[in-house]
């Protein structure tokens, strides 16, 4: 029987899925059964097969787009996924066989599914997940409900280890990897928040400058219980009471040389106690 391959990538080009469906002039089923069975008969690299193998792929796009029109509630760009649907339609051109007697849109379409599906398992997760870890959560989520359903209560940890035949850990690790999968935006009201004006970055702290010196604080003081009464007070206070060497030599009753002294031999001990520790 032969084809003419030329009116049938005008067909699949131009034509509407519905129109693929209905036209009397040529069955799109019955036109690629018969490609396929030209294509099994060719030589893998001549461009003849190459040939009818892109008219094979145009002839059947419509089956990807009625695939990819189940997830058009996604946030994903439809053209997206018609491209990785097509992926898979190519993979199940590539594996179908027309002697096992199924027809190729029921060979075809769990491969377009599954292919669509992985990409979603793939990219749209906020924060990378392990496939491992993927699965799981899945896997959790089916059993969650079937167990909910028997117990008529939540299922707890140690059921759903047993369930699965996983451990604890793993029941752990797999529920709380759900929160990845979606993020909330900074500016988003807070979810605790009656009057809607507040945001979740109104909830996060602030970097407390403070911080970075409290391991040398808590390393000083040992070395200032240490020191002279005289010399612990004016390193008080130089640098607690921010007094300068002249208020401090009034304050001690000594002069401010004598404090400038005093100041640059205790702050040397200091140093050369917190270099030893």
């Amino acid at each position: 029987m032969s084809v003419d391959l030329g009116s049938a990538k005008v067909l699949a080009n131009d034509a509407p899925p519905a129109v693929l469906d209905d036209c009397e002039a040529i069955d799109t089923r019955t036109l690629s059964r018969t490609l396929f069975m030209r294509l099994a008969t060719l030589e893998r690299d001549s461009a003849e097969r190459t040939y009818v193998r892109d008219t094979l792929i145009e002839l059947n796009l419509p089956l990807v787009r009625y695939a990819a029109a189940r997830f058009r509630s996604r946030n994903e760009p439809m053209e997206d996924i018609v491209q990785v649907g097509t992926i898979g339609l190519i993979k199940a051109i590539d594996r179908f066989d027309c002697e096992r007697g199924v027809e190729f849109p029921t060979f075809a379409m769990p491969t377009v599914v599954g292919e669509i599906k992985r990409f979603f398992r793939d990219t749209s997760w906020s924060v990378r997940v392990p496939r491992r870890l993927q699965e799981l959560r899945l896997a959790l989520t089916k059993a969650s409900d079937e167990l909910a359903q028997k117990l008529d209560r939540s299922p707890t940890v140690p059921e759903l280890a047993v369930c699965l035949g996983v451990s604890e850990e793993d029941v752990v690790d797999g529920l709380a990897v759900g929160n990845a999968y979606t993020a909330s935006s900074l500016d988003s009201p807070s979810p605790e928040d009656d009057g809607g004006e507040g945001s979740l970055a109104d909830r996060l702290g602030y970097e407390d400058s403070a911080l970075e010196g409290v391991e040398y604080r808590e390393s000083l003081k040992p070395l200032l219980a240490k020191l002279p009464p005289r010399e612990r007070q004016i390193i008080m206070l130089r640098f607690f009471a921010n007094m300068t060497q002249s208020q401090i030599g009034e304050e001690v009753g000594i002069s401010q040389m004598h404090v400038s002294r005093l100041l640059t031999r205790t702050l040397s001990q200091l140093r050369e106690g917190l270099i030893a520790d």
